[in-house]
């Protein structure tokens, strides 16, 4: 026996001992990458990425709630009031649900981010809420979406749990949308628009990136006969304005959900969502940040963009428009200036 002798390893052997090596340094890394992928060296500032999949997760898991919810026949509806137009103002308990997935999902996340929800004003507590991670694989592998860096401070989170109630209780569930919006000083920056019976999202980023569907719609900007969008539940006489303004060869459709109308702007289901009375800002923020990321326009008809800032009212009060093309909007907001519509 030859206890002093050597042992040798054969370059095969070194060879697989390396990639064993990097293998679990790999792991080991990306691991703690993804426990801390939302971490921050500066609590005062925050990931535009990482808020960005933080949002688009938020309004999936919302939507999940949502659909849950409806399965069972008995779930409660409320009613928050009356609308200026005279139109019930339902909630249920999918809105509820909604919420707290979302808003304690962002701030989990993100403990310092300034969220305004819909449901804020219930005050309601959220038990046992379905809390997540952030996972990048949301958005598309092809999609270039950077890694910009802005003081916490800037940034206004609005989302709108369900978008649609109304038409929720009445099992018109392809109304139905979860939003979510980034704000930075008030301009919207980005906007996700999931619905959550048909398992599609929309986001984008203005100036930065949008979702894959987006890239494919054809806009267009002759436009003779126009198909405006108005609200089937908060209409007040937007549909005698949209013929007033548009001429009677115009086709007036109704529909509910803000969020729904952006996309049927964006789709070129419709040429203009018009709306001509007050309007909460969870509703259109991230349709706003979306318009803004193609290329499209909304504003109040007064033709002011709309601020989206935490220290601003919640409400627009003086109506909107909004289209996939800019040339569009200049077009349609000129007849709607021209009629006096606003005092």
């Amino acid at each position: 026996m030859n206890l002093g002798g050597s042992i040798r390893i054969n370059k095969f052997g070194f060879l697989l001992i390396a990639i064993v090596l990097v293998v679990l340094v790999y792991f080991s890394s990306s691991g703690k990458s993804r426990n801390n992928y939302a971490l921050s060296k500066n609590p005062d500032e925050v990931n535009l990425r990482k808020l960005l999949i933080g949002s688009i997760q938020a309004a999936q898991r919302g939507g999940l709630e949502i659909v849950e919810v409806s399965k069972n026949v008995n779930y409660k509806v409320h009613s928050k009031g009356k609308t200026k137009e005279g139109a019930n103002d339902p909630v249920t308990d999918a809105d509820f649900r909604s919420h707290c997935v979302m808003a304690d999902g962002l701030h989990r996340i993100f403990p310092k981010l300034k969220v305004v929800s819909e449901e804020d004003e219930t005050k309601q507590e959220c038990p046992d809420t379905k809390l997540f991670d952030l996972d990048p694989t949301v958005i598309h592998e092809n999609s270039n979406v950077p890694d910009d860096i802005v003081d916490i401070n800037d940034v206004t989170v609005w989302i709108d749990p369900l978008d649609a109630t109304q038409e929720y209780t009445e099992n018109l569930y392809h109304f139905v949308t979860t939003m979510v919006c980034v704000a930075i000083k008030g301009i919207p920056t980005i906007g996700v628009i999931h619905n959550p019976f048909t398992k599609k999202t929309v986001w984008g980023w203005s100036g930065k990136a949008i979702s894959e569907p987006l890239d494919l719609i054809k806009k267009e900007d002759d436009v003779k006969h126009p198909i405006v969008i108005v609200s089937r539940s908060h209409s007040g006489d937007v549909k005698n304005i949209a013929k007033e303004v548009f001429g009677e060869n115009s086709n007036v459709i109704s529909a509910g959900g803000a969020g729904y109308k952006v996309l049927q702007v964006l789709h070129n289901n419709a040429t203009a969502y018009l709306h001509s009375t007050a309007i909460k800002k969870w509703d259109i923020c991230a349709g706003n940040a979306i318009l803004d990321a193609v290329g499209g326009k909304m504003t109040n008809l007064k033709n002011e963009d709309i601020s989206y800032s935490y220290k601003d009212s919640y409400v627009n009060e003086n109506g909107l428009i909004a289209t996939a093309t800019n040339s569009i909007h200049e077009l349609y907001i000129k007849k709607v200036i021209e009629r006096k519509l606003l005092p």
